[in-house]
């Protein structure tokens, strides 16, 4: 066994140590991104794994703890944020999840212009400004270039629903620049055999894809579909219907862009099902777009199915949840799992964050599965 492996916990030498700032970029400047910066500031004085903090589900993974979790370069495309530090871009409208610290210290780092390819639906540009986007007239910077000088280990894609060549885009500057890779949204990149390969044979780690919330719609909807099996009800139909009203919201008005999200949801439940359901009988997506409840997402979900003696059982739930710091506390641990990647020389898709915190990642498990090999990862136990 190699010494890397024999490591666990990520012990390093002190030479190892000297730096211990993960460098993040973010393609990206939205509400996820908002609460990440956030939260890093939020959560800046945790130290240790040994109290309960609200809303965390690791104070520190393996020797990293959230403070030391650094934006080194960030890319938009919306004249409002880009050229702006990122603790003042991240404010700028149409951004409109929840403040819950405010007071961000100026970092240095200035939003760059991103490359819109397939970013921007052509349906939103129907809409008032303060509630959709507005392309910046500056020249698209050199990403891979902007990632080298910025020395980014780590680059996250928070590109909106449907945006398959802008994903692909930012991961193949992520293969370029020698960055792992976050992918955050429904387009398939770690759970593509091809792309995973690109990424090992760089020796890059990358997680994704789509990331799942905190306590959001489909974690709730897995968790409870794999109760119902467990418990031997046989399930019939069931629905789960999602409204918004922040630009992801608005995007997927667009049905077209909604392909890719409607599988990554669907497959993400059904895997927990014993057997899976007609697509007559399983409807999940997004369903509208509501201006007034900004980033507030609200989701219903219904379930029919049948217990002992074939006696019907039906579930109805109402789910109202801030949906940006629910992507955050995910990612928050998502970006230490990849750092542990890098320093232990591990390339390719990691299979057991991606099955925690992604909806669609190369390999599904139950959640407590999932949290299982997780924990595994972390203590150096299982190697991806």
């Amino acid at each position: 066994m190699s010494k890397q492996k024999e490591k666990t916990k990520n012990q390093f030498s002190d030479a190892e140590k000297k730096d211990k700032n993960i460098k993040v970029a973010v393609a990206g400047a939205g509400n996820c991104f908002s609460s990440l910066l956030q939260g890093i500031y939020y959560y800046e004085k945790v130290k240790n794994d040994d109290e309960l903090v609200p809303g965390l589900m690791h104070n520190v993974v393996g020797d990293y703890k959230i403070s030391d979790i650094k934006i080194v370069a960030a890319f938009d495309v919306d004249k409002r944020k880009v050229g702006k530090d990122i603790s003042q871009a991240i404010f700028e409208e149409p951004n409109c999840t929840k403040t819950f610290f405010r007071n961000l210290p100026k970092t240095g780092v200035k939003v760059k212009m991103g490359n819109v390819l397939d970013g921007i639906a052509s349906h939103m540009k129907e809409y008032p400004e303060d509630k959709t986007f507005s392309v910046s007239s500056e020249k698209s910077a050199n990403i891979v270039e902007e990632l080298k000088k910025s020395k980014a280990e780590i680059l996250i894609s928070y590109m909106p629903v449907g945006s398959q060549k802008a994903t692909e885009f930012y991961a193949n500057a992520a293969l370029q620049a020698g960055c792992a890779f976050i992918n955050c949204i429904p387009v398939f990149i770690v759970s593509n055999k091809e792309w995973a390969e690109k990424f090992k044979e760089r020796g890059l780690p990358c997680i994704g894809d789509d990331i799942k919330s905190q306590i959001g719609a489909t974690i709730v909807h897995r968790t409870l579909s794999h109760l119902f099996s467990q418990r031997g009800v046989t399930i019939d139909r069931s629905y789960q219907l999602n409204f918004g009203g922040n630009t992801d919201f608005l995007n997927m008005l667009s049905r077209e862009r909604l392909k890719s999200k409607k599988i990554s949801k669907t497959e993400s439940v059904e895997s927990q099902l014993n057997k899976r359901l007609s697509y007559d009988n399983l409807h999940i997506g997004p369903s509208d777009w509501i201006p007034f409840l900004k980033d507030n997402k609200i989701c219903f979900i219904r379930m029919e199915g049948r217990k002992f003696g074939n006696v019907p059982v039906e579930l109805e739930l109402r789910l109202s949840v801030e949906d940006s710091p629910n992507s955050a506390g995910c990612v928050i641990d998502a970006i230490r799992m990849a750092k542990l990647a890098l320093d232990r020389k591990i390339g390719g898709a990691l299979l057991s964050p991606s099955s925690y915190f992604m909806k669609h990642p190369p390999q599904q498990f139950t959640d407590e599965k999932s949290r299982e090999m997780v924990e595994e990862f972390i203590l150096g136990k299982r190697e991806i």
